[in-house]
């Protein structure tokens, strides 16, 4: 336990500059306090203890302002930095080295059922209020804007932004638009445009038609 600390507590130091002492981190970070209640909380549900296990969850959160489910799974030298509305869902399963800023929801989007929440892979860097939705998978290394609401898996050593969020980098170079993965153009679109275009094109031709007939007619 003692071991653990000392490396979560290594971990916040090293992200973040404006950590002064081990101290400070251990007494006042609401970061590492919501870790640490997640882990009593997930020991407790794997031995059968859900109501003491959802009753620690819920005392984090009013302690903290960080809930996460005691069944989500998450990895070594997770960093919550701030913390201030990050919620973690109960199939939330969450890599090493991992940094999350205040405001993420790693959730579902209420459409599926069991694995309903993300996995994010290692060295992965969520930004302030973005949202990570649905059973996807986020690869390793990457990089998810502030703001950016993920609806689709990320490829590893990618980063993205938007709404919905779209792959701008890979392994550091920007994407051109050509080859955006994201915003490609639709098939089934494209052919029914065409066949209303023809459709329209063959009304007025018909019309024409008609009313040369009955211009004839008159004659």
């Amino acid at each position: 336990m003692f071991k653990q600390l000392k490396e979560d507590i290594a971990t916040i130091r090293t992200r973040d500059p404006a950590a002064r002492s081990s101290f400070e981190i251990w007494l006042l970070y609401n970061g590492l306090k919501a870790v640490r209640s997640h882990r009593r909380a997930q020991w407790c549900s794997r031995h059968g203890l859900k109501f003491l296990a959802r009753w620690i969850s819920q005392r984090c959160v009013r302690r903290t302002n960080i809930e996460i489910h005691p069944d989500a799974t998450i990895g070594k030298r997770l960093f919550i930095d701030h913390g201030t509305g990050v919620v973690i869902g109960e199939t939330t399963e969450i890599g090493d080295d991992c940094t999350i800023y205040q405001g993420v929801t790693l959730g579902g989007t209420g459409k599926d059922k069991g694995k309903r929440h993300p996995t994010l892979g290692d060295h992965v860097m969520v930004g302030a209020g973005a949202k990570v939705l649905g059973p996807i998978r986020i690869g390793n290394h990457v990089r998810i804007a502030a703001g950016a609401v993920v609806l689709n898996d990320i490829p590893d050593n990618c980063t993205a932004v938007g709404v919905p969020a779209r792959v701008v980098r890979v392994n550091g170079e920007r994407v051109p638009a050509e080859l955006d993965q994201i915003h490609i153009p639709d098939p089934v679109s494209q052919e029914l445009c065409k066949m209303r275009h023809e459709l329209e094109l063959m009304k007025q031709q018909l019309d024409a038609l008609s009313a040369q007939e009955s211009s004839e007619r008159q004659e």
